[in-house]
């Protein structure tokens, strides 16, 4: 079992709050570079191509679909692919003294394609580096049908813990946090808060379900108690215009319990916005919505974060979103690890990538790295409400044997991967 210990029990919590909120990462963890070269550095300048150096990175995604009516919040058609572009040019910049050059092959499928036959077809034209944004299925999917072929695949889009679990897979990378990434990030922040009551609310898709599971074994890895669970039955009521006739059905459903904080397992974004306020005792909502926990939020500015925001905005007209960061540090991925090895030898850079050598800066306070045991990116996770960032996990005072961020999800001695 992980080696932790409960802020709670440390001394001076008052102090270790402030501190959490100030300055969440830990003093002993080295300060990361920015992932951009500083102005004005001879990196700094456009990279000049060198033939029959250019590697290529696929990026295979699904097109959001546009919205039926006016939605102020309506997904951009770039998410995603947004983030490689930004990355694919900071390859070049990084790639100018290794004399190696990057580009895109921006795979767009329409419904119904099979992402297995697009993959193979790149592979046959020789692309070794993948990145996708699909879900779990697919994902493993392409994983196994290019697994005699060398390539290197990187996950951006799911979050399944199956995936770094029974159904790992040696050539599949984690970039995104698990679903018990994100809920022992926020775990960790109710237990220093000392919201130790839960009341559970859960969606009625498959990803709801799965969440509010991560949510409870996270839970119990923390000592916070789930008091009451019940399944949301009202239909997608945050997509609703106006007032809704289930509003005072939305109030009792609520009366009567015991609870601190009220977490909604609602990872379609169906209703979960509908609960702050309509609850008849006034309590906070975290989990998909509310207080959340991700990778990438506007309000982070530090780290050199407001450098990687201002870049993105020139280049994409927008702010960046968690998914562009996610194929941003995917596509980063590769040209990092081609930089350190000078080289794109896709077998030395997937083992590359779990040596201890390994290092990805990526605004975070932190260089990053991959677990060995499944292949999970290590990271920092914010935990943010819509306007401002609260607080990052791991919380000062979870400690680890061997790094604090592996406080956040499965660690080594509880995986049950076993790379095929």
């Amino acid at each position: 079992m992980r080696s932790f210990v409960s802020p709670l029990l440390a001394a001076g919590l008052a102090t270790g709050l402030a501190v959490a909120l100030a300055i969440p990462l830990h003093a002993q963890e080295p300060r990361a570079a920015t992932g951009e070269p500083p102005p004005g550095s001879p990196a700094a300048g456009a990279a000049t191509p060198v033939p029959g150096s250019e590697t290529r990175v696929a990026v295979l995604y699904r097109p959001v679909p546009a919205p039926s009516s006016y939605d102020a919040e309506a997904d951009p058609e770039d998410l995603g692919i947004a983030g490689a572009r930004m990355a694919v040019k900071d390859n070049n910049t990084t790639g100018r003294f290794t004399k190696q050059t990057f580009a895109l092959d921006e795979v767009a499928l329409e419904a119904g394609q099979n992402p297995v036959e697009a993959a193979k077809a790149l592979a046959d034209k020789g692309v070794r580096f993948f990145v996708l944004t699909l879900p779990a299925a697919e994902v493993l999917a392409v994983a196994d049908a290019l697994k005699d072929t060398g390539a290197v695949i990187l996950n951006a889009g799911a979050p399944d813990d199956r995936l770094r679990g029974a159904d790992c897979r040696a050539n599949l990378f984690h970039v995104l946090p698990s679903r018990a990434m994100q809920t022992d990030a926020l775990a960790q922040y109710l237990t220093l808060m000392r919201w130790r009551k839960i009341f559970l609310i859960v969606g009625p898709s498959e990803r709801d379900k799965a969440y509010a599971e991560a949510m409870k074994n996270s839970a119990r890895k923390f000592g916070l108690k789930i008091t009451a669970e019940k399944p949301w039955t009202f239909g997608p009521l945050a997509k609703a215009r106006g007032d809704t006739p289930t509003r005072a059905e939305a109030m009792v459903f609520t009366r009567g319990l015991d609870y601190d904080m009220a977490v909604v397992a609602d990872e379609e974004g169906d209703w979960g916005d509908y609960v702050p306020f309509r609850t008849v005792d006034p309590r906070p909502v975290a989990g998909t919505q509310g207080l959340i926990a991700t990778t990438w939020h506007p309000t982070l500015e530090t780290w050199g974060a407001a450098q990687a925001q201002n870049r993105f905005r020139r280049l994409a007209g927008r702010l960046m979103r968690p998914l562009d960061y996610q194929v941003w540090a995917a596509v980063r991925t590769v040209g990092e690890a081609a930089t350190q090895m000078r080289g794109t030898d896709p077998g030395k850079l997937a083992a590359h990538l779990v040596a201890p050598e390994f290092s990805l800066p990526a605004y975070k306070g932190v260089s990053l790295t991959y677990r060995p045991w499944d292949h999970q990116l290590r990271q920092p996770i914010i935990v943010v409400q819509p306007k401002a960032m609260v607080s990052v996990a791991p919380e000062t005072g979870f400690i680890h044997q061997r790094t604090p961020l592996d406080t956040l999800g499965t660690d080594e001695p509880e995986t049950a991967c076993k790379f095929r």
